[in-house]
């Protein structure tokens, strides 16, 4: 069975926001498929990010050790919904659309991989074992409403 643990269920996303970025790498020229994996990957980080921020980062709001970190991600979170919109006013995979895109995966590979390396070593070091299976399990029943609201709002 997989971890329940907050830190694996983020990176087990994290992983399967990669992969979508690969998978869009190989459909540059196949319009229709990029556009399905664009519109699935603006679902899935904007589901993931809702969980995240209801189940780790209030917990890490809460606390003054962790607040700092917690308030830096939501603003990179806003960051990426902001490139996120700016995208979709853009004409699909045009040459501003693909410039917007290129920057917007930088940002956003650059917050995953600030999470996983710096964040969540931090947190882990201020959370119990038993705080992070219900972290985890609060952002497991979360995630499928978050989903459903992602998929109804693009």
């Amino acid at each position: 069975m997989a971890s329940s643990n907050i830190f694996d269920r983020l990176k087990q996303d994290h992983d399967a926001h990669r992969l979508l970025f690969e998978k869009m790498a190989d459909a540059a020229k196949d319009e229709d498929r990029l556009e399905k994996l664009f519109d699935q990957f603006k679902v899935e980080v904007s589901a993931h990010a809702a969980a995240e921020e209801e189940s780790l980062y209030a917990t890490m709001l809460s606390r003054p050790d962790l607040r700092e970190d917690a308030q830096h991600s939501v603003s990179e979170h806003k960051e990426i919904d902001d490139y996120l919109e700016e995208l979709t006013d853009l004409k699909f995979n045009g040459e501003a659309w693909r410039k917007k895109f290129a920057e917007m995966k930088k940002r956003y590979l650059h917050h995953i991989d600030e999470e996983e390396e710096e964040m969540f070593p931090q947190a882990a070091k201020d959370l119990t074992a038993a705080e992070e299976e219900r972290l985890g399990k609060l952002f497991a029943q979360r995630k499928p409403a978050e989903l459903k609201r992602a998929e109804a709002e693009s």
